[in-house]
């Protein structure tokens, strides 16, 4: 074998991405997507995977460039996908032995979400719809196409992170009968549908939507939405709940007889955690299941080489139990829940972040996971001897190149003795009675989690001889209710505290850590933290911003969510409260900053507009402070999971460059 290196960022155009699996009931054979960075390196292709029930046979099974969400027919006889050929993505179908694909819609703007009906006749399918352009934004038509048009604005929510400014369509059901290839919509309105499932039956169709209510005439001011329930004719439309609950996904139990939510009740706004509720298939009150559970059920963590793993629930064969995954403690896991209530447990745990997951037959589990060691494979788990099995090694060959830091979790106590968990990592070529410069990493959300996952940024810092420590403090999800709804009303107080105890742990505790060469990024909250931060303490040599908020009254009406964030998170708005804003705003606190700044940005970031990044960057510029802008052309606020190799690469470079500049290695 030969000598081992370490990584760098130009490794992301070779490695590989296992996400989406799914199993065939029938056979046990597993579809799953493939994905890698595109030849030419200016995006990626992704194409299906087949592999035998056993691991044995993997195979490639589709030849698109982009070939996703793939779904078995419900007699396993055939595979249906989304394709993306120019501009949209349309369903296609492909028989399970193989051969050639066929289209089989023809929608103008596309599909984005699909699913088959249980009796397998009919696909149920979301797409975008035009609506009366003249109550909605839209842009003025004139007789010369070739002179520019203006936008007219009539809704608050009127663009989007990723997407853009909003095109005046909404999204909407449409059912396609496959054998008379007849296609009809089930919903329309000035709404989007988001969430939907099929009844056991096959006769109805549940769905979640934010329409107008008579306590919030404007859908686009509520935090809640609602459960809708429509006949598969669309003739008959029927509201189920009473707009408390923010619902996640949804999906009928298997009897028939009632409707899980996965949702929340919006006690502590964007902190509060998900539970298991139920309501009548017919309708009637919901309930929720295991209410005294303080774990987050679903997806919270984070990572940059994916956006996230969300999966609708999914039950056992015999109907008794929902199985969802569950984040807690700095990990992902799957737990196994009782729908009358009477117990739950984690059946697949570990220090591991498990992403995506399907049940085979018998109930087994083809999950996908990653560690801190890989970004990410396939396994599967069988229930009868509990035994797991790696069913694929899709970057060995580069994985065996690498050498790798392999992070050290920790606990300690607080001043006011809370316990935190955290992690760090060694430098690559770490001499035992050593010195190193150390860089402090901290989260976005906040409400999301560090974990025992792959990092490629972290890596790359340990690689280029730094250490790396990162914590969950409070307003970080895993750790209970009270521990993740901290943060609001209080950015910059206990948050900033845990942090900066966390810095006196680490320096006390792990020796080789030089005290006076300690650097510190993150992004987004973590962004906002780190000029946070640099405002209020002289102890690091050197910090890196990234997508970040530095001034709360202005995000709150450039944001896509500013109007609603900045409401929840930090209990005020500008005009009421525009002292309090002013207050937990870094640029406040501007003239105090003595350490280098660096400011990366994605120019299309909707989310925490580049304006942010502006006003923070002529600042320091006209106080003669030390500091850079780095704008990021089409990039938005998920540039560094899943934006532009090029510029994915570009931001890592310009991270280790800042801190090689001003901090000795």
């Amino acid at each position: 074998m030969s000598e081992q290196r370490v990584i760098t960022a130009e490794d992301l155009h070779r490695m590989h991405w296992i996400s989406d699996p799914v199993v065939s009931r029938q056979s046990g054979a597993i579809c799953y997507i493939s994905r890698t960075v595109s030849d030419k390196h200016d995006g990626y292709h992704s194409h299906i995977r087949m592999m035998d029930a056993n691991g044995v046979r993997d195979i490639p099974f589709t030849a698109g460039e982009q070939d996703t969400a793939p779904a078995w027919s419900p007699d396993g006889s055939q595979i249906a996908f989304l394709r993306k050929q120019e501009h949209t993505r349309q369903v296609w179908l492909i028989s399970a032995g193989g051969g050639e694909a066929r289209v089989i819609t023809n929608m103008e703007y596309g599909v984005s979400a699909f699913q088959w009906s249980p009796d397998g006749k009919a696909l149920l399918f979301k797409t975008e719809t035009d609506i009366d352009k003249k109550h909605e934004p839209h842009s003025e038509k004139n007789n010369h196409s070739e002179m520019p048009e203006a936008t007219i604005v009539d809704r608050i929510k009127f663009k989007s992170d990723g997407v853009g400014l909003w095109n005046g369509r909404r999204s909407h059901l449409f059912l396609l009968d496959l054998l008379t290839k007849e296609c009809i919509q089930l919903t329309s309105g000035a709404f989007d549908v988001a969430s939907f499932a099929w009844s056991a039956d096959s006769c109805k169709i549940a769905y979640t939507a934010t329409k107008p209510s008579a306590e919030c005439p404007d859908p686009d001011l509520r935090f809640s939405n609602d459960l809708f329930v429509v006949d598969r004719e669309g003739k008959e439309s029927k509201q189920m709940t009473d707009g408390n609950l923010s619902i996640n996904s949804i999906s009928y139990t298997p009897d028939g007889q009632f409707i899980l939510m996965l949702a929340d009740n919006r006690s502590h706004g964007f902190a509060t955690l998900t539970k298991i509720y139920l309501i009548p298939a017919n309708g009637g009150t919901y309930r929720a299941l295991y209410e005294d559970l303080d774990h987050q059920l679903g997806y919270s963590c984070v990572s940059d080489m994916r956006s996230g793993g969300v999966r609708a629930p999914l039950f056992s064969q015999d109907g008794r139990y929902v199985y969802l995954q569950v984040t807690r403690n700095g990990s992902v896991h799957i737990g196994r829940f009782a729908l009358n209530g009477s117990e739950h447990q984690i059946i697949l745990r570990g220090e591991r972040e498990i992403y995506q997951f399907d049940l085979a037959p018998d109930d087994n589990i083809i999950f996908a996971a990653a560690d801190s060691l890989q970004p990410g494979d396939l396994f599967s788990y069988n229930r009868t001897n509990g035994e797991e099995k790696r069913l694929t090694h899709c970057n060995e060959e580069l994985w065996a190149e690498l050498s790798l830091s392999e992070p050290e979790m920790f606990t300690f106590n607080t001043s006011d003795d809370w316990p935190i968990q955290g992690w760090i990592m060694k430098p690559i070529d770490f001499k035992e009675g050593s010195k190193v410069p150390a860089i402090l990493e901290i989260h976005g959300g906040p409400q999301l989690m560090y974990g025992h996952t792959f990092m490629h940024e972290f890596q790359l810092l340990a690689a280029a001889g730094y250490a790396v420590f990162y914590i969950n403090p409070r307003g970080s999800q895993g750790y209970g209710q009270t521990h993740v709804n901290t943060v609001r009303g209080d950015y910059g107080g206990r948050d900033y505290q845990d942090l900066m105890e966390a810095v006196d742990y680490v320096i006390k505790t792990f020796p080789y850590i030089d005290e006076t060469r300690i650097g510190v990024t993150g992004g987004s909250y973590g962004g906002f933290m780190t000029n946070w931060i640099v405002g209020h303490t002289k102890r690091f040599k050197a910090a890196v911003t990234q997508r970040s908020i530095s001034n709360w009254i202005s995000f709150h009406g450039v944001s896509d969510i500013g109007y609603l964030f900045t409401h929840d998170q930090i209990w005020g708005n500008p005009w009421d409260d525009l002292e309090k804003l002013w207050k937990h705003s870094p640029i406040a606190y501007v003239k105090n900053v003595q350490t280098p700044l660096l400011i990366l940005h994605g120019e299309q970031d909707l989310r925490c507009p580049i304006e942010q990044a502006e006003q923070l960057f002529v600042a320091l510029k006209q106080l003669g402070k030390v500091t850079r802008l780095v704008r990021f052309p089409d990039a938005d606020h998920n540039l560094s999971r899943s934006g532009h190799p090029y510029l994915r690469i570009s931001r890592l470079k310009h991270i280790i460059g800042w801190f090689e500049e001003h901090m000795e290695v």
